[in-house]
């Protein structure tokens, strides 16, 4: 789990500070306050991850990425070239990385990590990107250690640019011969092949590597614009990594999920259940639809429908044939019981086209999936509705006071601000922010103005 996010010179932020990530962690604010940068800093590091080409410093996106932000001046604060990004992060680990002395011939462990932080600074020119110094940290046996890479020369006088290692509280054991530097890192985080060969001792390095790419490779997305429910849908076998940026392959994985068998907690003395019968319960408590059902056209045929029935009494029907709502929904669900345990899930407007009511009702579902499957939940919403259901949940204690960190953002002078809601045990937002949601006072007492004058024009009289 992501516990603390931090970035420097990002788009509208010139410096977030140290943000702190909880299980369930919400963004709320104004429109192009800079919510969703604090989003697409982990969905670039996921897409940098993913891609193929070692030497993409960090990779900002094209048509095929969760996101697209352009160039490095486009994401570069203030558009100031040459200019430095920073970006940190700490997480826990779902076990204890468990890494062997390389130096002793029978297992001993010589560190056992808990909890990793990382950083990485890249600078951007008007014609390249590199890396000035990456580093992982933790602490083992209280005493803190760095290890990473970072650039000789800031002002490299040739086309080459030299490395140093970074190895803070242990002591790396050159390999005899000439003391080559290193060649560039791989992407932002991670170490070259040289460092096994110029170290004798080097080999868990790459142990780190490992657990950061792990910590975006589950690292689950779906973005605020949903696709439209079709009538049939096909399925050949696949198993999708999760339910696609815009929920198309939210069916896709239901069907996965019944052929491998995949069930899921419902917590302590309470039987398990597939993912369709849980992502279909929670269709009913929200009072979308009675009945949730996805079968084959015809048997050994591809095609699959979604049949569902809006209330005891109603015929079934196609899933095209009834509310938008329920196929906006579906992805959320779908993606929070079919992702692994442990995963972080990034949800951009969860509660777009949802009625009121179940807007509320999402926040049951976060709260539960937090719960029974140990996955982290990081929102950008802009629904009073789901906010207020938190705080209940929280004052109800079904939520735990620290299990929730919910953030409000705005913008001063051009740049973003982030300002942490303090909650009380009882739910209550204890700085709860100027026109967080609008004046509903002023459109009260307008009104009641408003009704006033007419009844007063209606009744002959002119109001005062």
């Amino acid at each position: 789990m992501i516990t603390n996010l931090q970035a420097e010179n990002f788009k509208s932020w010139s410096d977030t500070g140290a943000i702190r990530m909880a299980p369930l962690t919400g963004l709320f604010g104004t429109n192009s306050s800079g919510k969703t940068a604090l989003l697409q800093v982990l969905l670039m590091l996921k897409q940098t991850v993913e891609s193929v080409d070692r030497s993409r410093v960090l990779h900002t996106g094209d048509e095929r990425t969760y996101v697209d932000l352009g160039t490095f001046y486009d994401v570069m604060h203030g558009h100031g070239l040459p200019g430095v990004i920073k970006l940190s992060l700490e997480w826990t680990l779902p076990r204890p990385l468990r890494i062997l002395d390389p130096e002793k011939p029978v297992d001993q462990t010589l560190f056992s990590i808990k909890e990793l932080a990382f950083e990485t600074m890249v600078e951007g020119t008007t014609d390249s990107v590199s890396v000035l110094k990456f580093e992982y940290r933790f602490t083992s046996r209280d005493h803190e250690y760095r290890f990473g890479m970072q650039r000789k020369d800031p002002e490299p006088t040739d086309n080459r640019t030299e490395y140093e290692l970074i190895a803070e509280g242990y002591d790396m054991k050159r390999t005899r011969g000439r003391a080559w530097p290193l060649p560039q890192p791989v992407k932002s985080y991670g170490f070259p092949d040289q460092v096994n060969a110029y170290y004798q001792n080097a080999g868990f390095l790459s142990l780190f590597v490992l657990a950061f790419e792990q910590l975006f490779q589950n690292l689950y997305y779906l973005g605020p614009l949903r696709e439209y429910p079709h009538r049939s849908y096909v399925w050949a076998g696949e198993k999708p990594q999760d339910v696609g940026r815009r929920g198309e392959l939210a069916v896709h994985a239901l069907l996965a999920a019944r052929k491998l068998g995949k069930t899921i907690s419902r917590g302590k003395a309470r039987h398990r259940q597939t993912v369709e019968e849980r992502v279909a319960e929670w269709l009913r408590n929200l009072g979308m639809i009675d009945t949730f059902d996805l079968r084959q056209i015809a048997e050994n045929r591809k095609e699959y429908e979604v049949r569902v029935r809006r209330s005891p009494t109603a015929s079934e029907v196609l899933i095209t044939d009834v509310g938008f709502g329920v196929s906006q929904i579906l992805p959320v669900l779908v993606l929070c019981y079919y992702a692994p345990e442990h995963s972080t899930i990034i949800l951009e407007q969860p509660e777009i086209h949802l009625h009121p009511a179940v807007q509320a009702g999402l926040a049951d579902v976060f709260v539960d999936a937090i719960k029974t499957r140990h996955v982290q939940i990081i929102l950008e919403s802009h629904s009073e509705h789901l906010l207020r259901r938190l705080q209940r949940r929280i004052a109800e204690e079904a939520l735990a006071h620290d299990d929730a960190a919910l953030y409000f953002i705005a913008t001063e002078g051009g740049q973003s601000r982030l300002q942490p809601l303090h909650l009380d045990l009882f739910g209550n937002i204890m700085n709860w922010p100027a026109g967080f949601f609008g004046d509903e006072m002023e459109d009260l007492v307008a009104m009641s103005e408003a009704e006033l004058r007419r009844r007063q024009a209606e009744g002959g009289t002119q109001p005062a």
